[in-house]
């Protein structure tokens, strides 16, 4: 599994809209701004997850993007799969399906099948809210030297 530039970006714009005031519409301009992307990216990126119905936009002077449901009811996981082609550790394993010509011989198809459990269910229990607080790793100490 390798997250792309877009599924990080995803969840950098998911984060800044869920640190503005709920309900209020955020200029991509501003999203821009703050998190360093261009433009053309930024719209490419927010296409996908409007499509995905992850963010509500509202056209005109105060027109932009917000979430469409508070920042505690969204998981990772939903946010890097409408942008990731895969998130399975490899690419024989698809959205939790084999699709191997090997598999019914290949005697580490189910430790990859473990792995793209575990690894779902991670995403899936960590939320822009977790993200936005740090509360979740607050006892854990990262060391970046």
């Amino acid at each position: 599994m390798n997250i792309t530039t877009k599924g990080r970006y995803a969840l950098r714009i998911m984060l800044d809209l869920a640190a503005q005031e709920e309900g209020e519409f955020i200029s991509l301009k501003s999203i821009a701004e703050r998190q360093g992307i261009s433009m053309k990216y930024l719209e490419a990126i927010v296409g996908s997850l409007k499509k995905a119905g992850l963010v509500d936009s509202s056209r005109g002077k105060e027109g932009g993007y917000r979430l469409d449901r508070p920042a505690e009811d969204y998981d990772v996981y939903e946010i890097l799969h409408c942008l990731e082609d895969n998130l399975a550790p490899v690419s024989c394993i698809r959205d939790g399906s084999v699709q191997c010509d090997n598999a019914a011989h290949c005697l580490t198809l189910p430790m990859w099948q473990e792995l793209d459990g575990l690894i779902a269910a991670y995403l899936r229990g960590v939320t822009l809210r977790d993200l936005l607080t740090g509360a979740k790793w607050k006892d854990k100490i990262i060391d970046n030297t």
